[in-house]
């Protein structure tokens, strides 16, 4: 009988592990979604017993980051949200902790940018809010991420594209999509810039009117022109990736690796990309760490074209 059940205990599969994410932003932005849809499916598909996700907010994700880095080295069990966003505030904020200090895991999403004013605004077009950017760049108030993110960053493109200094537009940086949605909501802005997936609900509702998107061509069910099709040249696409703690070993490192491939690839992830509207643009290994240094290279020579960074 004793050998009966230790032959069942050895054929158990081991407990998978259980994982604790970071959302360096407050909840009802994209990486807050990211890490909740990354919950649930972990969960879902048992490739997780359990996870955890924590909001830690601030300076677009470079507080999150540097507590995440400092308090977990050597843990398997830690990762963090990131982006685009958090590569254009570690430079416009000069941050001393940068992606360099943790382990870059996979590239998850990618999704467009979208321009939108509240349903009660007079401005009905994009042409319309160019032209009043362009009559004074001071008085159009944009509502959007955080400073030298993937929201700043399309307004100023937009800007200079429309033949505006970037340095004089009026943006107002929230550190979550929660804060600027009800800013725009509330008629507090002229505009409001983000990732689309974060204003489709109230599109849908009526609340919000969305004006263009960033896209190089229109998007299938979006009823939106893109920039380029208002005569702007700009065209931005926001990512999203997940990353480990620093100092972890090489098995350490492919086993994380080994359950983000896993969820990515499953049924129930697939179905929450196309509820959410975010494209699938995994990308991992030496393949995403060459691309996230091309990334990084790229976003500092648009933050110095822009003025954000000197």
């Amino acid at each position: 009988m004793l050998a009966t059940i230790l032959a069942g205990a050895v054929a158990l599969p081991a407990l998978a592990a259980d994982y604790t994410i970071i959302a360096p932003a407050n909840p009802g932005g994209g990486w807050d979604q990211t890490a909740r849809t990354m919950q649930a499916v972990l969960q879902d598909e048992k490739i997780s017993s359990s996870v955890q996700v924590q909001n830690v907010p601030g300076a677009g994700g470079t507080i999150g980051l540097a507590q995440f880095a400092s308090q977990n080295a050597g843990n398997a069990n830690a990762l963090i949200v990131g982006g685009y966003v958090m590569v254009g505030a570690i430079l416009t904020n000069n941050a001393p902790v940068g992606l360099d200090a943790v382990t870059p895991i996979a590239r998850l999403t990618g999704e467009y940018e979208a321009i939108v004013v509240p349903a009660a605004s007079p401005i009905q077009t994009i042409e319309e809010l160019v032209e009043a950017l362009k009559a004074d760049p001071g008085a159009v108030s944009w509502a959007g991420g955080s400073a030298g993110g993937t929201d700043h960053i399309a307004v100023g493109l937009l800007a200079k594209a429309a033949g505006v200094d970037p340095t004089k537009i009026n943006y107002i940086a929230y550190s979550g999509g929660g804060e600027a949605l009800a800013a725009i909501l509330g008629n507090q802005v002229t505009a409001g810039v983000s990732s689309l997936g974060e204003f489709v609900s109230q599109v849908e509702s009526g609340t919000l009117r969305l004006l263009a998107v960033s896209s190089a061509e229109r998007i299938e069910g979006v009823d939106a022109p893109t920039l380029k099709e208002a005569g702007l040249d700009v065209v931005l696409q926001n990512w999203r990736m997940v990353a480990a703690a620093p100092g972890l070993s090489d098995e350490q490192k492919a086993a994380v690796s080994a359950d983000i491939e896993a969820m990515v690839k499953s049924a129930s992830w697939q179905e929450q990309l196309a509820t959410k509207g975010w494209a699938d643009t995994y990308l991992a290994g030496p393949e995403f760490d060459a691309q996230l240094a091309a990334d990084i290279s790229a976003t500092e020579a648009v933050l110095k074209d822009i003025g954000l960074v000197k």
